[in-house]
């Protein structure tokens, strides 16, 4: 039986607010008692999922709870205590503007094309200087189609030449492509609430809004211009 909206809004706030802690998912015993059993947790996974607050794998597991992920998905973002894993380069630069804790933090990945280290001291102040370039693979109306998918090809490349490189090699069809000022603007307040009780993902419009007011436009992201 699928957990009510009380015991599923109680297991959402426990993985946002074990992984902000901790950079890790909890004890699934401790999940599961929350949930009502094991069989609950399962159908309380599902349903969060159904809902978008979280991201299941083909195995069921729990692969990615926005901005923070369970693995590795080419992203490390460290404080100085703590070690996340993001989702991509979106949930990277989102996590030290959504933990309190957090403070300034090191974002570390490879460039996909060239595999040099590519490093950042990202806060909440403002965006950290560089000439790297992201890449947005999935346009915004599907990227919930293979969540995994789309972050997987949410990436930072060196410069633009890289970006050319790797789509030539891999056949795929150009994008979007973020500057890192326009990346940190992107992911500063995208998550703002999901810490607390209550939270809601926002309705379509207000997402348009908020893609609008960080300077995006195009039909990549559902906009017009």
């Amino acid at each position: 039986m699928t957990p009510t909206d009380d015991v599923l809004e109680d297991l959402r706030l426990a993985i946002y607010r074990g992984f902000s802690a901790t950079g890790a998912l909890p004890p699934i015993t401790e999940l599961a008692a929350i949930s009502g059993g094991a069989d609950a947790l399962v159908a309380g996974l599902a349903e969060l999922a159904e809902r978008r607050h979280v991201v299941l794998d083909d195995a069921g597991e729990l692969a990615m709870a926005h901005p923070f992920a369970t693995r590795s998905f080419g992203f490390s973002v460290m404080s100085a205590t703590t070690l996340w894993w993001g989702g991509c380069a979106w949930d990277s630069f989102a996590i030290p503007n959504l933990v309190p804790s957090a403070g300034d933090v090191l974002v570390a990945t490879r460039c996909p094309t060239c595999d040099t280290a590519l490093a950042w001291v990202v806060g909440r102040n403002g965006p950290p200087v560089g000439t790297a370039v992201a890449h947005f693979l999935v346009p915004v109306a599907r990227m919930w189609n293979d969540v995994i998918h789309t972050c997987t090809h949410q990436r930072l490349f060196c410069a633009d030449a890289c970006i050319d490189r790797w789509l030539a090699a891999s056949g795929e069809t150009e994008g979007d492509r973020l500057a890192i000022d326009t990346l940190w603007h992107l992911a500063a307040h995208w998550y703002d609430g999901r810490l607390e009780r209550g939270y809601q993902r926002r309705q379509p419009t207000e997402a348009k809004d908020y893609l609008r007011s960080v300077g995006l436009r195009g039909a990549f992201w559902g906009l017009d211009g």
